[in-house]
Order: structure tokens, then C-alpha cells, then sequence
């Protein structure tokens, strides 16, 4: 195992399945403890097992990272336990319909938002409230293409409340680290597009269904503009999140880590 993050405390949410997992498996091999949160308990019993079995140490939450109270029993349950947060890793979050704006019910944005956008304030407030006595802490914020180039580069049409849910976790990630940078505290964020896995896939499936297309015409369409032609792993985003999350980035902060394959307009 390495050493990169040994004896540290990372709370990922979402960290029972997709890139939570991945993230979370990466860090447990750099020598960190981890702690998973989300909501769906089976997926959580089996990555604890999974990482104990790689010889780690973890343990898993359940948490809807929507109610703030559940949130705040997330940090002060990992504090308890080990004594420490070090790390918080943002990464639960939906994907939301694939509609025109037109066609929106009010509660599936609004569940977008809560997950996606109030979720990971919530976790940074409850983290920051332990990390900022110590004078030291890392936040990353899992965002998303569909949210930065959503300024009228490329735009995300039929995803509106995933990309503007994102955007304002690009926002959240400047003004964090503006407002903690003096606690020694970094806040970055990880952008990718399109990664392979069972949500991007649900995605093309709706791409798919709303455009009236086959899934693998819809794919092709949408890896037509990235440079490698393939989408991300989920292994590539953990690799990123153990560079912000160590001391090689020891002056980066407020900053967005793109790894998108090389995805163009």
C-alpha cells in the first residue's frame, strides 16, 4: 500500500458504488481511513467488506446527505470514531431528468438541487466546523462538464438542472476556498464528462429514448467529440482525487481539475 494519505480521515459521499467507490478504494490504497455515507445500505455494507479485504480500514454511514441533520450525525459519527476528519470528498449526486425546460416538474429539479448542489454545502459546512480548529482540511467537490460549459460554449440542452446544479458547485468551490484558504484549508473540484458506469449510461439511455434513437447511436453520437473517443474510468477520476487530496497539490486550491478526455465542441 502506499503512502500518499496514510493515517488520514476522508469522508466520501456516495462512496458505496461508481466513483464514490472508486475514489474511496484509491484512497484506502494510499494508506487513508475512509468513511462512506449515502443512502442505499446493501451497497455500503458490500464496499466496506470489499476494502477491509484489501487490508483497509473503513467504515460506512447511511446518509441522506439532503437532511442536514443526517449530515452533521455523517461528521460528528467519523470525528467519534477516529478523531479527525481530514478529507471530505462531494461526490453524491443525481443526474436528474432529460427534458426540455418546458416540460419540467418542479420536483425533479428541486431534487437535483438538494442532492447535487445543497447536499455538497451541507457537508462542507459540517466538515469545516472540525477542520477549521485544526487549521488544516482538503474538500473536493465532484463536478461536472455539463455544469462548466454550460456558460454558452457548448451549453447542455435537455440537462438544465444537472448543469446548473454543477455550475453552482463550481461557484461553491471558489468562494470555499476564498473564504478558508486562511485555516490552510484547500477546496478543489474534479470536472469530468462523460465516465463510464451505470449513471452515464441511464443518461444515453435518455438521450436515447427522447431523441428517439438506438443507445448505441446515441453513444456514438456523444463520444463523436472527444478527442480520446472513449469516456473516462472511474480509476482515471480517483487518481485525480488522490492528487488533490495530497500533498503534491499543496498549493492548489480553488481550482478545477479537468479530466474529460479531451471532450470539444
Amino acid at each position: 500500500m502506499g503512502t500518499r494519505l496514510k493515517d488520514r480521515v476522508a469522508i466520501v459521499t456516495g462512496g458505496g458504488k461508481g466513483i464514490g467507490k472508486a475514489i474511496s478504494k484509491a484512497f484506502i490504497a494510499e494508506g487513508a481511513i475512509v468513511v462512506i455515507g449515502a443512502t442505499t445500505v446493501s451497497n455500503l455494507e458490500e464496499a466496506v467488506k470489499e476494502f477491509e479485504a484489501l487490508g483497509g480500514r473503513a467504515m460506512s454511514i447511511q446518509t441522506d446527505i439532503t437532511d442536514e441533520h443526517q449530515v452533521a450525525r455523517l461528521v460528528s459519527e467519523t470525528v467519534k470514531a477516529f478523531g479527525q476528519v481530514d478529507i471530505l470528498v462531494n461526490n453524491s449526486g443525481v443526474a436528474g431528468p432529460t427534458c426540455n425546460v418546458m416540460d419540467m416538474k418542479l420536483e425533479d429539479w428541486n431534487q437535483v438541487f438538494a442532492v447535487d448542489m445543497t447536499g455538497s454545502m451541507l457537508c462542507a459546512r459540517e466538515v469545516l466546523k472540525y477542520m477549521v480548529p485544526r487549521k488544516t482540511g482538503n474538500i473536493i467537490n465532484i463536478g461536472a462538464e455539463g455544469g462548466r460549459t454550460g456558460d454558452g460554449r457548448s451549453g447542455y440542452a435537455m440537462r438544465s438542472p444537472y448543469a446548473c446544479a454543477k455550475m453552482g458547485v463550481i461557484g461553491l468551490t471558489s468562494a470555499l476556498a476564498q473564504e478558508v484558504g486562511k485555516y490552510k484549508i484547500r477546496v478543489n473540484c474534479i470536472s469530468a464528462a462523460a465516465v463510464r458506469g451505470e449513471r452515464f449510461n441511464k443518461v444515453i439511455e435518455g438521450r436515447a429514448k427522447a431523441q428517439g434513437i438506438s443507445f448505441d447511436e446515441a453513444m456514438k453520437k456523444a463520444m463523436s467529440n472527444y478527442s480520446l473517443e472513449r469516456p473516462a474510468e472511474e480509476y482515471e477520476l480517483a487518481n485525480c482525487a488522490v492528487f488533490l487530496a495530497s500533498d503534491e497539490s499543496s498549493a492548489v486550491t480553488g481550482q478545477i481539475l479537468i479530466a474529460h478526455c479531451g471532450q470539444h465542441i
